[in-house]
This record gives structure tokens, C-alpha cells and sequence, in this order.
């Protein structure tokens, strides 16, 4: 399977990319929304993103809701990772066409558990 990581921090895309790769998953990365759509539209097929809210350029939240009006994209899981905790922002994220929400800092069984809610960790990856 393949994950996008969209955040402008380096770093936090190196965590979470480290997370998704434990579990079977290659990365590609992009440091904003636009970016990652850049990405989308020259073809690249990933099964998930994991997308942080603030970032420069494009938001997480316009991201989300570029793919959800993209019927070439209806597949693509969609994870908010980012520091965003008020309940509002939640509900507008998943409101978009996110599909799960995790909020930083986590841990990598946190990635493991919500991407094993969305039903994205392959069988061989349960123990």
C-alpha cells in the first residue's frame, strides 16, 4: 500500500513515514496541500494520506476537501495528523471527507490503531 504524508515540518513527515513504513506501507511526502495535489494529479496512486492542518500554501482542510470533489480520488483514505484538538475542527475535518483524526503528539501504535479501524493494516501486521 501507499501513503502520502503531507505536512510542512521535515520532521514530522520523517515520523510518520518511519510509523507507516513499520507497517508495510511506502511513503511519498509533500510540504503542503498543494503539493500533495501536485503529486494526485501527475498520476501518483496512494491508498492513504495523512495530512496535517496548518501548513503553508494549502491547509490540510482545503486538501481534503480538493480530493473529495475529485471523484478520481473517492478511494483514498483520509487521515488528519496535526495539533488541531478542538472538537470543532474535528467535526469539520471529518464533515470534509476525512476519515479518521489523530491528534499530535501520538505514539506509532496510536497510527497502527486508527489505521486498523480504517482497515488499512495488512493481516500478516496482526499478532
Amino acid at each position: 500500500m501507499r501513503a502520502l504524508v503531507i505536512d510542512d515540518s521535515r520532521t514530522m513527515r520523517r515520523i510518520v513515514s518511519a510509523a507507516l513504513e513499520e507497517l508495510g506501507f511506502t511513503t511519498l511526502q509533500a510540504g503542503d496541500g498543494q503539493q500533495a495535489l501536485d503529486l494526485l494529479e501527475s498520476g501518483e496512486e496512494v491508498d492513504l494520506a495523512c495530512i496535517d492542518w496548518n501548513m503553508p500554501v494549502m491547509d490540510g482542510l482545503t486538501f481534503v476537501t480538493r480530493v473529495r470533489a475529485n471523484s478520481a480520488w473517492r478511494d483514498i483514505t483520509l487521515m488528519m495528523v496535526t495539533t488541531e484538538s478542538e472538537h470543532g475542527q474535528i467535526v469539520r475535518a471529518l464533515a470534509a471527507g476525512a476519515h479518521e483524526y489523530l491528534i499530535k503528539p501520538f505514539t506509532p501504535d496510536a497510527i497502527r490503531d486508527k489505521l486498523d479501524l480504517l482497515g488499512l493494516i495488512p493481516a500478516e501486521e496482526h499478532v
